[in-house]
């Protein structure tokens, strides 16, 4: 087959800023991802981001069965190119944040996430796995080196925040792989890391939205108390605030930074025990 970036100039594809659009080609680095993410023949794959269809022709040799959305439908004809002869492949013109989760989800037992995310998407299309799918077993996604840091972080981190905490729910995640901005078509300005996410492990609580409530607290303003966080969300005074912390077994001062996700899980469990989210 041509060349990705031939192929590109042969239907007059012009890159758009808007959908972060930058593509990988090397075949050795792809299927080094496809590998990252466990796929073997018994898999279905989901792709966010189809783009010229480098990855997604080599998760299709890989998988069962893969089903790539794309944004941009000024791709049809590249991809109908890049994907001849990948006959278990579906590829989906629609923007993926936009569609239902329980209809995507329709249909499929369970399957893995493998994409090379377009970065401006990368945070949300995480917390929708995170937050609404049911039967996904892992997330792979190629993201900035900088949010890959973010997404495995450890608590008293500069790193670590709010979206830590959500994947940590979850599952476990950890950096696979580092690849430099020169693999990329057109090259952008920052490295790369690809990043796991295996939904297992994780921990329970209450309530989904009490979790996420307490972990936006938690984080609200990294240089105050979780005590003083608390207060001004809640609009609490200081002592119920300081009885709260107190019986989740708190110490006085602490910022919400500090506190591992299963932590500030334990909190969430408190204040809606306390009828206070």
């Amino acid at each position: 087959m041509e060349e990705v970036s031939e192929i590109l100039k042969k239907y007059g594809f012009a890159f758009k800023k808007k959908f972060g659009q930058n593509f990988i080609a090397d075949p050795n680095l792809l299927d080094a991802i496809v590998r990252d993410a466990g796929i073997d023949k018994n898999a279905t794959v989901i792709e966010i981001g189809a783009g010229a269809g480098a990855l997604t022709r080599a998760l299709s040799k890989a998988a069962d069965r893969v089903i790539s959305y794309e944004i941009d439908r000024t791709l049809a004809p590249v991809l109908s190119e890049t994907l001849v002869g990948c006959e278990n492949t579906e590829v989906v013109f629609r923007d993926f944040m936009k569609g239902n989760m329980t209809e995507l989800e329709s249909g499929l037992k369970s399957y893995t996430v493998c994409a090379n995310l377009p970065y401006y998407v990368t945070t949300p299309v995480i917390l929708r796995f995170i937050e609404e799918a049911q039967k996904c077993r892992s997330v792979t996604v190629m993201v900035q080196e900088e949010v890959a840091a973010r997404f495995s972080a450890k608590e008293n981190t500069p790193e670590y925040g709010a979206i830590t905490a959500a994947i940590a729910h979850r599952g476990t995640a950890k950096i696979v792989r580092k690849v430099p901005r020169t693999m990329f078509y057109p090259r952008p300005n920052v490295d790369s890391a690809v990043v796991r996410i295996d939904f297992e492990g994780g921990f329970s609580v209450e309530s989904e939205k009490a979790f996420r409530e307490t972990v936006k607290i938690a984080f609200l303003s990294r240089r105050k108390t979780l005590e003083n966080n608390l207060m001004n969300a809640l609009h609490l005074p200081r002592e119920r605030a300081k009885e709260l912390l107190a019986l989740a077994g708190v110490e006085q001062g602490i910022r919400g930074e500090t506190l591992s996700p299963a932590t500030l899980g334990k909190i969430s469990d408190l204040l809606h025990e306390n009828g206070v989210l």
